[in-house]
């Protein structure tokens, strides 16, 4: 791959080749590498901590199709991946959609690329330390053999409280760089996977146990999409789905920080590609055998059952796993609270490049003189994710499902946007590369941001149903859509309010629009030494 070398251009921007406006913002680089970038999404998409919290929904939505809808969630999820893989080749930057979509479609698209990432990544912060604060309790519970205290989870305040604790020590580990979150997430994520394929393994082998009446054997029907009753349900269903693949482009916002590539693909490409795998035999592995052994019925374990659908494995790993059950209660915890750290990897790295390229106040782009973290940038992310969580607390008793519906329409906006910034990015340095590059930086990745664009517009107008989502609903509209409109809107008020701040962003002349006439997919960031 060509080298491009690094020149002085307008105040506060560098020029990588003919990609004008790209620039470093003071993060250490060559600090991860495939194995370690990996690890990080592991940890940000926490497959224990999700499947907990998505498999009920789901569940809820499509039945017996809940297999089909994990498997039909990651279909969109690979066309999104490889427009991203093509944009991070051609712009690695820590802003990814931010920057991404600005370079194709100009400043106002590209700042509410970036706010849906990082209202997406909020929400799911609070979802996270509610999950950690239930299973703190109940893992108490079982190592003292008092039920009662995972009853404390239930208490707004004790819960709120628990919750901010998690938050704040998250926040310390992250604010201490990388190479500490890495450390602490390598230990993490192997524990949580060895669980979690103990638990799958176990569900299986339950499933087909006489004794469970509830059991059920896994049939090809299950992963027919085309059994889902309605496009609707669908379209709800996928945005459950897309809800546990969701996290895995957290990788890409390293691409200023990972080590050197061996080969053509940059090594936090590779590394998301080969995440993006893993999760999808995970997923569907673990929708199947849930579904197998616990059944759609509403008995104490069954995904019928509306009291456990926000939290399906606590209520499974008794039955499933016995006397080990505390292993999968520490599992999920761990999950969760290594996530809570990881996780705030992404909208702190996006806040530090909107603020590097003005799209927000300067003062956000500080990073940390010792650690070399965007302290100030991680700080405001935990702040907002915790003061959101103790809102949604007193106004929904299901404030973990409803975040989980919210989230998949904020992930189906700003993945929808990045995905077709690929094609239009792309759109005549692609034919010159042949079929191939065609196929995968226009064509797939086109297909795959209308996908999320028509899941995502679906799901905003049925979540409008008091019905929807847990069927918590403000004067007969229902919370969930309350939160996806507000959201956006608000996101909408603080763009206009910064395009008076900062005229030059908005104008086009920080980040610029790409002149899409030059050859743009071979250019990579370089730093000043080569």
């Amino acid at each position: 791959m060509a080298r491009y070398d690094l020149n002085d251009s307008a105040p506060g921007t560098r020029t990588i080749g003919t990609v004008s406006g790209i620039s470093r913002k003071g993060l250490p680089s060559g600090t991860v590498g495939v194995l370690g970038a990996l690890v990080i999404g592991l940890s940000v998409c926490a497959p224990a901590y999700t499947l907990t919290a998505a498999v009920g929904p789901a569940a809820s939505e499509v039945g017996y199709q809940t297999p089909a809808i994990f498997l039909m969630g990651f279909i969109p999820m690979l066309l999104v991946a490889l427009g991203y893989r093509a944009l991070n080749t051609a712009m690695p930057d820590s802003g990814t959609s931010f920057t991404w979509v600005t370079r194709a479609f100009g400043p106002w698209v590209g700042w509410m690329a970036g706010w849906g990432l990082i209202a997406a990544t909020v929400l799911v912060l609070s979802n996270l330390a509610g999950i950690a604060v239930e299973f703190l309790f109940q893992s108490i519970a079982i190592l003292a053999n008092a039920p009662g205290i995972a009853d404390l989870a239930g208490n707004r305040f004790i819960n709120i409280f628990v919750c901010l604790g998690f938050m704040a020590m998250a926040t310390v580990i992250s604010y201490r760089g990388m190479t500490s979150t890495k450390i602490y997430q390598y230990i993490t994520v192997i524990f949580q996977m060895a669980i979690m394929v103990w638990f799958i393994v176990a569900m299986f082998v339950g499933s087909a146990d006489p004794a469970n009446a509830e059991g059920a054997t896994p049939a090809l029907s299950w992963f027919n999409p085309f059994e889902v009753t309605s496009f609707g349900v669908f379209a709800s269903g996928i945005a459950v789905s897309i809800f546990v693949y969701w996290g895995w482009d957290t990788i890409l916002t390293m691409g200023e920080e990972t080590k050197p590539a061996r080969g053509r693909l940059p090594t936090e490409s590779k590394a998301a590609m080969i995440l993006v795998v893993i999760l999808v035999v995970l997923y569907v592995g673990t929708a199947t055998a849930t579904v197998a052994y616990a059944g759609l019925g509403d008995g104490p374990s069954g995904l019928g059952n509306p009291a456990i659908i926000e939290n399906v494995f606590a209520a499974l790993a008794h039955p499933v796993m016995g006397s080990a059950a505390i292993m999968l209660s520490l599992a999920i915890l761990v999950s969760a609270m290594a996530s809570i750290n990881s996780t705030a990897i992404s909208p702190a790295r996006t806040l530090l490049a909107m603020s590097h390229y003005g799209a927000l106040p300067p003062a956000i782009k500080k990073v940390h003189p010792k650690y070399k973290s965007p302290h100030v940038a991680l700080l405001i992310s935990a702040i907002v994710a915790s003061v959101f969580y103790a809102v949604m607390r007193f106004l929904s008793e299901d404030v973990l499902w409803d975040t989980i519906t919210a989230l998949g329409m904020m992930v189906c906006f700003y993945y929808g946007l990045t995905a077709l910034a690929s094609p239009w990015y792309f759109r005549k340095s692609a034919p010159r590369e042949g079929i191939g590059a065609v196929m995968s930086q226009i064509v797939l990745p086109g297909i795959g941001g209308v996908l999320l664009l028509i899941v995502f517009v679906t799901t905003t107008i049925d979540s409008m149903d008091p019905a929807a989502g847990s069927g918590s609903n403000i004067l007969g509209v229902g919370l969930v859509g309350i939160i996806g409109v507000v959201v956006l809107l608000l996101g909408v008020v603080l763009m206009l309010v910064q395009s008076t701040r900062s005229k030059d962003f908005f104008r086009g002349r920080l980040l610029p629009q790409a002149d899409v006439t030059t050859d743009t997919s071979a250019i990579r960031l370089f730093d000043d030494h080569g």
